[in-house]
Formats: C-alpha cells, sequence, structure tokens
C-alpha cells in the first residue's frame, strides 16, 4: 500500500451544487436522547466547510442495526435536531421510511444554498444497505452531484451509502472525495503505519489472538517494537511453554504464536510478551488478586492485567518511540482494580515527547478518553473495525472509492 493521497472537501467547487455526505451519526441513545454527540461534533468540520462554501448538502448516515425495518427508536431525527443545535444554518430532517422517497426528494428540490437535509437511517434500507443494492446506491447518487465520504467507522464495509453511491456519482462526472475526518485517519492510520518516524512501536492488547492475526503479521513486517497484553497474550506466554492456569488462551493458535515470535527474531523486531501478571480466582473486580512470574499461575489462576515488572519493562520500550500504535487495553480494564496495565501505557504515551500517537479505536479510545488523556494523544480513531483494517494493511471500500488527487 503506498502513500494514499486522496481527493478531499478542499479540492471541491460546491457552491450551488448538491452534496451527499456519508457521516457517521451512529450515535449512543437511551430513551430516545443522545447521549454522546462526538460522531455528530467529529463531523462539523467538513458540514461547516461546505456550508460556508454553498453547497446543498444532503446527509446520510446509519444508526444502530434495526432489524423490523424502519422504527422509530432508529429513527436519526434525534440526531438531525442536535446538528441544528449545532451549526448556523437550516436543517431539514427528511422522515422517509425508505430514505429516499417522495420527502426526502422535495427536501431537497426545495433547499437553498449552504442549507442541509438529513436523510433517514440508511439502515431502513435492510439488506439493500448492507448487501450495497444497485437500486438504493443509484437513488442515493440521484440526489446529488458530488459525493463526500467522511464517515471512518463505516469505511470499512462496503455498503450502498459507502461504496455502491460513488458508482453513480462516477457516472454523471461528478467527484468522489473525503471529508476531514477521514483525511485525517488515512494520514495518521494509513500513512503514519505506512511510513512511520522511528522507532516505531505497535501495542496490541485485547482478548483475542485469532481477532489481531494479520495486524500483527502485518505489522512484524513495519514496527521496530511490538507490546503484546491483554487476553491474547496469554496464548503467547503458553506458547512458550508456560502454565497460564484459567486464563484466556486460543489453544487452536498456539503454533501461530510461535511462528510470530519465530518472524519477530528473524526480522529483527523486538517482541516483548508479559513477564509477570495480576491473577485471580473469579472474574470480578473484587476478587482479591496477586501477581505472579509470566508462565507460573497455578491451575485455577485466572490472568487479568500485566503486572509491575511488565508495565515497566513496557514503559521503558515506549520511551525513546517517535510513533507509536496501541489498539487494545493491557488487562481488563473495566473492572477499576485490573485497570493499571492498561493505565501504565496509556500515561506513558500521554507524556511522550515529538512522538505522533495513534489509538486505535474501539477499547483503547474508551480507556484512553475514560482515564482523561485523550487530549494527549496525536490521533484517536473513530473506527474500531475500520482502524484494524487499516492496520491489516488492508484496503477500505470508502477509502478505495474517493477519487485520487
Amino acid at each position: 500500500m503506498s502513500k494514499l493521497n486522496k481527493k478531499n472537501v478542499e479540492d471541491l467547487q460546491v457552491k450551488g451544487r448538491k452534496v451527499l455526505v456519508r457521516v457517521d451519526f451512529n450515535v449512543p441513545m437511551k430513551d430516545g436522547k443522545i447521549t454522546n454527540d462526538n460522531r455528530i461534533q467529529a463531523a462539523l468540520p467538513t458540514i461547516n466547510k461546505l456550508v460556508e462554501n454553498g453547497a446543498k448538502i444532503v446527509l446520510c448516515s446509519h444508526l444502530g442495526k434495526p432489524k423490523n425495518g424502519p422504527e422509530d427508536k432508529f429513527s436519526l431525527k434525534a440526531a438531525a435536531e442536535r446538528l441544528a443545535e449545532l451549526v448556523n444554518t437550516k436543517v431539514v430532517f427528511a422522515k422517509d421510511d425508505t430514505v429516499v422517497g417522495e420527502n426526502a426528494k422535495k427536501a431537497v428540490a426545495e433547499m437553498k444554498d449552504g442549507e442541509i437535509v438529513v436523510l433517514e437511517n440508511t439502515r431502513f434500507r435492510g439488506a439493500e444497505e448492507t448487501k450495497n443494492g444497485e437500486e438504493f446506491s443509484k437513488e442515493l447518487a440521484d440526489l446529488a452531484d458530488v459525493y463526500v465520504c467522511d464517515a471512518f467507522g463505516s469505511s470499512h464495509r462496503a455498503h450502498a451509502s459507502v461504496a455502491g453511491v460513488t458508482k453513480f456519482i462516477s457516472a454523471k462526472g461528478g467527484e468522489n472525495v473525503v471529508g476531514y475526518l477521514m483525511q485525517k485517519e488515512i494520514n495518521f492510520l494509513g500513512n503514519a503505519v505506512e511510513d512511520p518516524v522511528r522507532p516505531f512501536v505497535a501495542i496490541l492488547g485485547g482478548s483475542k489472538v485469532s481477532s489481531k492475526i494479520s495486524v500483527i503479521n502485518n505489522l512484524l513486517d513495519k514496527v521496530d517494537t511490538l507490546i503484546i497484553g491483554g487476553g491474547m497474550s496469554y496464548t503467547f506466554q503458553k506458547a512458550h511453554g508456560g502454565n497460564v492456569g484459567q486464563s484466556l488462551v486460543e489453544d487452536d493458535y498456539l503454533d501461530y504464536a510461535k511462528d510470530m515470535m519465530k518472524k519477530a527474531e528473524e526480522k529483527g523486531v523486538k517482541m516483548l510478551i508479559p513477564i509477570d501478571t495480576v491473577v485471580a480466582k473469579e472474574f470480578s473486580n473484587d476478587s482479591p488478586s496477586h501477581v505472579v512470574e509470566a508462565g507460573h499461575q497455578a491451575d485455577d489462576d485466572m490472568g487479568m492485567d500485566i503486572g509491575p515488572k511488565t508495565c515497566e519493562l513496557y514503559k521503558e520500550a515506549l520511551k525513546d518511540a517517535k510513533t507509536v500504535v496501541w489498539n487494545g487495553p493491557m488487562g481488563v480494564f473495566e473492572f477499576p482494580n485490573f485497570a493499571a496495565g492498561t493505565i501504565a501505557v496509556a500515561e506513558e504515551l500521554a507524556q511522550l515527547k515529538d512522538a505522533t500517537t495513534i489509538i486505535g479505536g474501539g477499547d483503547s479510545a474508551a480507556a484512553v478518553n475514560n482515564l482523561g488523556f485523550g487530549d494527549k494523544m496525536t490521533h484517536i480513531s473513530t473506527g474500531g473495525g475500520a482502524s484494524l483494517e487499516f492496520l491489516e494493511g488492508k484496503e477500505l471500500p470508502g477509502v478505495v472509492a474517493a477519487n485520487d488527487k
């Protein structure tokens, strides 16, 4: 994968043109109210730029996973209302169970330059959206002259509103570009990993090795140091010949773990796995715990976090890093008594000088934000699954579909 250089909103002439923007308004809801509007806030730079430049803006997004067709609890109405409070222009919500029906077409036809129409949840079209249906893709494209993808969290999915629509926009001579949020993700996750300032350190945690296989494989070709923590580290410890008791282990992946350790050695990559571990007898915050040497657990011990010596080892390995990518916590960080390893890594990253620190979405993003270190990181990815696929070196449909500069 070479350096990605995609056209973005800066490269567009949009005055008086209809611009369809795929945003990520998949916000958490409770009793019809939005509990966190971060994703709406994150889309504002792109939306405001288009408003300033006089575009007619049509926004589309999915919300949740509606199983039974259109349902009020999955409507984007609340998101549209919240957006109206945040922007300096008229926002119309086009309530339309078919997403692109009479209501939507009328709202788009009547809008003036600089105004916004928000379409209904794209997943109200069910499989047509998720299976990249031609008909729905074309209906979306018919609303606009230009398409902007600014939904990184969905960019790894070849859905109608992410990928399919771009074909029909192109067919009528329109441009497909990325928004500011997508541009930032490409700059950091895509290009920093492809062309990092060294030393380049990757930290991988989380529960399963199986979900990170391709990531480990891809990163071993690129990093100087690979740090392994979290539940997946016990598979590596067992592969090393250790006893990991009741810890989470994927026995099917023991050979794979050995292969990866061998590959690291051959490539001259420093691969660090825990040297001590915090164990408990049961999976709860209040279970009494103690520290044992890695691989020396009792048969009824369950590994819950990396131990204090491992914390020091990992912090030492991060001290001189110039590029760091972190995906996955070091232990059961949702239990405060077993969050020490994750906190230690977050603190170390927060105080690195002149380093690019990239947090790859999902649990690690939640951990960093919950611990109050969010503003100390260079970039926190907005997409869990999408950021993992980027780290695997995969091409993402939403990125591929954008025109190159």
